[in-house]
């Protein structure tokens, strides 16, 4: 277990994820019972994407610049995301119309993406603080973060069908998960002291790596054949197959990728950021056929264990990445720029493509499109490989 500054970064995660645990299986559900068809929850849930892109660029930049001026920087910045998502929740809860429901899904957004590349650069320093000393570094204090996806997400899933859908049970959930989240970020500890202000002297500061853009437009492709999933897995399994196993189902993914985060730091030293990606777009084709070939709770448990490599080993390695070819005083706005373009932007377009595409032709032809988009993901990673092989600078 850890201990000290290592052990209270974990528990921070385990809050956070615990949110996450609620809104990744939920907030589809959430949205169709305050009466949302698909096309509209899909245009509701890219919005959600497109503010948690804007917001969290705009907000890391400041948090960059406090640090960078001898500031906590990012540790305020996360109480106040906290207070952003408990102001969205009342929207959530009740039917007040879509302008209600999308300001209060903006605010969510704001709130609940920026968290994570705060949290991200603040472990990212760390962990560099700490070396060797530090063994699995980044995967091993991220992993509890999955413990509490997990315990959130089966604790609905073992609720009533009934309650488990209902919107204000569901944000009161997110409520208790954010609260718990708000007193761990007060007591995280303070920045290593790399993260202050630069001494007179220093090397001038880095600009990010040519191959940062090529290298977060192979993970675009990359999380964007991963929408369907995120975003209508859950509504697959209850629509097509009569299943009301959301929270059992992401319970599956999440607890495939504690192994893999855990021994991702060596695997990523021997293969490299970038392989390691491209072995997840492999495993993201075969994890989307499976729901089609097998269209069976026990066909969507095998895809979901899939999540070990489209995940558990992906994440360390998008985050090694960014580390890697972003430079280090600006660690939260390189997140940030990850978790946009990267992760965000790919989930606009896939949400609201893929609303239309559930409408028009249902979630099979959904699933196998989507494979493309990780098909082309490795085909650009391949063809731009020898970019990658150079250590950063």
């Amino acid at each position: 277990m850890l201990k000290g500054a290592a052990g209270r970064y974990s528990l921070a995660y385990l809050a956070l994820f615990a949110i996450y645990g609620i809104v990744s299986p939920y907030l589809p559900v959430l949205l169709r019972g305050l009466g949302y068809g698909p096309a509209a929850l899909g245009l509701l849930l890219a919005l959600f994407e497109v503010a948690g892109i804007i917001g969290p660029l705009v907000l890391t930049a400041g948090a960059d610049a406090r640090s960078r001026g001898g500031g906590s920087g990012s540790r305020p910045l996360l109480a106040g995301t906290a207070l952003c998502v408990l102001a969205s929740l009342p929207g959530l809860a009740l039917p007040l119309g879509p302008a209600a429901t999308a300001l209060s899904l903006v605010l969510l957004a704001l709130g609940l993406k920026t968290m994570v590349p705060l949290m991200d650069a603040l472990v990212s320093s760390y962990a560099a603080s700490r070396g060797p000393a530090l063994r699995g570094g980044y995967g091993r204090i991220r992993a509890p973060g999955t413990l509490g996806f997990i315990a959130a997400a089966l604790a609905l899933q073992a609720a009533p069908a009934a309650v488990s859908s209902s919107p204000p049970v569901l944000a009161a959930c997110m409520g208790l998960a954010t609260l718990a989240f708000l007193a761990a970020a007060l007591a995280l500890p303070a920045p290593p002291a790399s993260a202050g202000p630069s001494p007179a002297g220093r090397a001038p500061k880095r600009r990010a790596d040519p191959a940062f853009a090529l290298g977060i437009a192979i993970i675009a492709l990359n999380r964007l054949s991963m929408a369907p999933i995120n975003s209508f897995l859950a509504l697959y399994a209850k629509e097509d197959l009569g299943l009301d196993a959301a929270g059992a189902i992401w319970a599956i993914s999440a607890s495939a990728e504690i192994p893999f985060m855990l021994a991702a730091g060596r695997f990523i030293a021997r293969r490299g950021p970038m392989p390691t990606i491209a072995l997840s777009s492999v495993a993201i084709v075969a994890r989307l056929a499976l729901y089609t070939i097998f269209p069976s709770f026990g066909g969507i448990a095998a895809a979901q264990l899939l999540h070990s490599l489209c995940y558990g080993l992906y994440l360390p390695a998008a985050i090694r990445f960014v580390a890697e070819r972003f430079p280090p005083e600006r660690q939260a706005t390189g997140m940030a720029i990850y978790m946009g373009a990267g992760v965000g932007l790919p989930a606009v377009l896939g949400s609201a493509i893929g609303g239309y595409v559930v409408e028009a032709w249902g979630y099979t032809t959904l699933f196998l499109s989507f494979t493309l988009f990780a098909l082309a993901s490795l085909a650009l990673w391949a063809g731009t490989r020898a970019r990658f092989e150079r250590s950063a600078a």
